[in-house]
């Protein structure tokens, strides 16, 4: 997850389909949302799951604090994707340093970059370089992710391109079947085709994160089971608002998508932001901040079962 879904220079190309935020509206939703924290005492009441934290350069100076204040916020548990081969021995210790609150998720993202740092689309070749990696950590990683397809003309400028990330993800598939897990899946610029793919390989348990496509497009994969998760962006971008007023709760889940997708533009994003999605759909469903934490991780726990080990 080091910011495919999201940095061309600095995060711009992820977030030039978002719309604009004040600064007030981020601090005034904080401020209401720690009110709530200090006034419920019991612990089931503020456990939240979160999908999507990115281990990323930026967290390299303050990644203790940055954890710190995610358990602080109510975070119990929260995914690190892996996106690169280069990626995964780096996710792996991470979530050995912090064993109690990160959850590894091994898999190939459907952009990759070059020797000169450039962005480019992903080739089987690059799938092949880390499956006996993933495989031989299979028992431990909870899912496979983060994958998909990414459909950005300049990471896809052919139908070449495409059927490499279709034969990418279509392998990723099957490694997910092949050893019962989950998919972590992106979708940039790409709704209708992922899920279309998703369906025709027969993929099983799915979670799309940061869905950027039409509401109508997402309620195909909500008949399909597959869940979304909403990142804190959402306070600024009126597609993903449209997306949480037709979702239905059972298929919700929270995330941050840190570094990336901050509820405020051009600021870094971080796990305990998660607070701020909640608080948003809370809002948008005519739900207490506590119902939305308790299904949202009701709904976690069924996606991922490995989960269950950590909160034990």
């Amino acid at each position: 997850m080091n910011g495919r879904q999201g940095k061309q220079t600095g995060q711009e190309q992820k977030e030039n389909h978002m719309g604009s935020v004040h600064v007030q509206k981020h601090e005034n939703t904080t401020t209401v949302f720690n009110a709530i924290l200090e006034a419920l005492p019991a612990r089931p009441a503020v456990e939240m799951f979160m999908v999507d934290f990115e281990l990323d350069p930026m967290f390299t100076d303050d990644i203790h604090n940055v954890v710190d204040n995610a358990r602080q916020a109510g975070v119990v548990a929260a995914l690190v994707c892996a996106e690169t081969p280069s990626d995964i021995p780096k996710v792996l210790r991470l979530c050995e340093t912090f064993p109690d609150i990160l959850l590894p998720c091994l898999g190939i993202h459907p952009v990759q970059k070059n020797a000169d740092d450039i962005e480019r689309c992903v080739t089987l070749q690059d799938f092949e370089m880390a499956v006996s990696e993933i495989e031989k950590h299979a028992h431990k990683i909870c899912a496979i992710g983060e994958v998909g397809l990414d459909f950005q003309p300049r990471i896809t400028p052919g139908a070449e391109h495409k059927e490499a990330q279709r034969a990418v993800l279509k392998a990723q598939v099957e490694l997910a079947a092949k050893y019962d897990l989950p998919l972590n899946v992106h979708s940039r610029s790409a709704g209708r085709p992922t899920i279309a793919a998703l369906k025709e390989f027969g993929a099983k348990n799915v979670l799309l994160h940061a869905f950027d496509g039409r509401p109508s497009i997402a309620m195909e994969g909500v008949k399909e089971g597959y869940f979304f998760s909403i990142p804190p962006s959402i306070v600024r971008s009126e597609q993903k608002g449209k997306l949480i007023k037709q979702l239905p709760m059972e298929h919700i889940l929270l995330e941050t998508d840190s570094p990336a997708l901050s509820p405020v533009k051009g600021e870094r994003n971080v796990p305990s932001n998660v607070q701020i999605s909640c608080d948003y759909i809370a809002k948008e469903k005519g739900l207490t901040v506590q119902e939305v934490k308790r299904i949202t991780t009701e709904n976690a726990l069924k996606l991922f079962p490995k989960l269950k080990e950590l909160l034990k």
